[in-house]
């Protein structure tokens, strides 16, 4: 067996360190460290694609992070529970909107604010929520309308030409 040299021993040690450098600081800064925060509530019919750790935002800035999401058995509706920035002082009538972070995107909470004088509190629910939209839901119904403007289309054209065409007014 060959003898190594050492600078090449320690330069695969070093080498070896800074990748688990890099490792390490890539799982502790994961972006999904919950937020200090008030814990605010919100329920949707469904929240396709939302999960724990995802992100809250409010004008485009994540204010806060997804805690914790279940099914309300009486309801059958999804409960979010969020955590935002304790210094947000949201209006009580402000929504929760499911949103997608692009066409395959993550999902998202975005929050809008409302104009009520009174905020909402540690513990708190959104009363106005809107719920992730689907995509497959949206293009069945383009393809449904399409094919319905051509079914009435056709019939339109089978009705000209079995009709005699009227002759124009004098």
């Amino acid at each position: 067996m060959a003898q190594r040299n050492p600078t090449e021993l320690i330069a695969g040690a070093v080498v070896l360190l800074v990748a688990a450098a890099f490792l390490g600081y890539a799982v502790v800064n994961t972006g999904r460290a919950s937020v200090a925060g008030i814990t605010l509530h919100a329920r949707f019919d469904r929240i396709d694609g939302l999960a724990v750790g995802s992100d809250v935002r409010l004008a485009g800035v994540k204010v806060g992070t997804v805690t914790s999401t279940r099914v309300d058995p009486a309801t059958f509706q999804a409960v979010v529970s969020l955590t935002v920035e304790p210094d947000l002082k949201l209006p009580r009538d402000s929504s929760a909107e499911v949103s997608s972070e692009g066409l395959i995107g993550g999902k998202s909470i975005a929050i809008v604010p409302g104009g009520d004088e009174k905020v909402l509190t540690d513990g708190g629910t959104f009363t106005i929520t809107q719920s992730a939209a689907s995509l497959e839901q949206l293009l069945g119904k383009f393809i449904f309308g399409v094919g319905e403007l051509s079914s009435n289309v056709q019939q339109m054209l089978d009705r000209e030409k079995s009709e005699p065409a009227k002759a124009p007014p004098k």
